[in-house]
């Protein structure tokens, strides 16, 4: 199962290892089209990649200070640090390719 990551905790969920971070809102429905990628994605990569997702209305602060304007925005970061950032909807496989990069 995707965790979900606030305000408060993300920069200690994300300072370690590759991680992918789903921007998200329940109004947005490219983002319930998303999400069953990304719960698989978790279940595959378990032990290799730390996945979570942000609620943009929730947790406006971190979604400020990564620049998200638009969602689905998908963040992927490397030991704090981020290295992609993918906007709008994303299937597996291309998920999955890009994650193995920063492996």
């Amino acid at each position: 199962m995707v965790k979900e990551w606030t305000d408060e905790d993300f920069a200690q969920e994300t300072a370690s290892g590759v991680t992918l971070t789903d921007f998200w809102a329940t109004w947005c429905g490219p983002c319930r089209m998303q999400a069953p990628v990304v719960e698989k994605l978790a279940e595959e990569m378990a032990g290799q990649v730390k996945i979570g997702k942000v609620d943009v209305d929730k947790n406006q602060a971190t979604a400020a200070k990564y620049g998200v304007m638009s969602i689905p925005t998908l963040l992927i970061q490397k030991d704090g640090q981020v290295v992609d950032t993918l906007i709008g909807y994303h299937d597996k496989g291309a998920l999955k390719a890009k994650l193995e990069q920063y492996l």
